[in-house]
């Protein structure tokens, strides 16, 4: 198993790539405390890895709040005894052009989708270089390294998550420390199928994504797991900084039409 005994925080892992990643760890080997703003969905995935055999906590907090991402980290340290891996998966949505865009729903995206990528990096670092190393993988978008209508305060969100990336892999390099990203492109999770209840012809409007992606298919939240998890594993051992497209190929060029 690639992570057997390592310690993984997972962030956002109630639902969704968080949830697949958490259970994809466990049955990995690795120790994983499920991280949620809704508690009962990480102690439930937390529960689900343990009665697959694996070892697992929960704790609740919100990302974007400094002193709940210091005890999520703490916790993680007082359970297992340190942290060799950090996934900070948390993240929002909200589609509509920059014009409708409230202040308070702007400074909410980029509070959880960059600020708490942040905060994550910030408390576990220290922890990682007094240890000898860890692995961080941050969750970005493929909104987040080219322009997408409607996604202003996402994509900049995202785009920032990739260029924190790559300045916290230069700065800890030299500490054993790999800091890396993936970017998901449309991925079967409950935020999108949210999203998409919104839209007045849902199977219409699915049809029409998926002509935008070269492969035709809506990603499945277990492939993203299956990219942080490499990432995560000493298999990745020479890649630092890196931005992994997991988009059906939507970043390497025009979709097919």
């Amino acid at each position: 198993m690639r992570l057997k005994d390592k310690v993984a925080i997972i962030t956002g892992s109630g639902s969704g790539i968080g949830r697949a990643t958490a259970l994809l760890f466990g049955r990995e080997g690795a120790k994983v405390m499920s991280m949620d703003i809704l508690g009962d969905t990480a102690e439930a995935t937390a529960r689900d890895i343990k009665d697959a055999g694996g070892q697992a906590d929960y704790v609740q907090g919100d990302v974007a709040i400094d002193a709940d991402v210091e005890r999520m980290v703490k916790t993680t340290v007082e359970r297992f005894g340190r942290v060799d891996v950090l996934v900070n998966n948390a993240g929002i949505l909200a589609v509509m052009r920059v014009a409708q865009v409230s202040e308070d729903l702007w400074d909410r995206i980029i509070d959880v989708n960059l600020k708490g990528v942040f905060l994550g990096c910030k408390h576990v670092i220290p922890q990682m270089m007094e240890q000898g190393g860890g692995a961080i993988v941050n969750t970005s978008s493929v909104a987040g390294v080219r322009g997408e209508s409607n996604f202003s305060a996402y994509s900049a969100s995202k785009g920032g998550v990739v260029l924190l990336t790559r300045t916290l892999a230069v700065e800890y390099a030299r500490f054993n420390i790999r800091v890396n990203c993936v970017c998901p492109g449309l991925i079967q999770t409950p935020m999108f199928d949210r999203q998409l209840a919104l839209l007045s012809d849902r199977e219409k409007a699915l049809e029409r994504m998926k002509k935008t992606i070269p492969r035709r298919q809506i990603g499945e939240a277990e492939e993203v797991a299956r990219g942080i998890l490499f990432l995560a594993s000493d298999e990745a051992s020479l890649i630092m900084g890196a931005a992994l497209p997991m988009d059906g190929g939507v970043w390497a060029g025009d979709p097919p039409w």
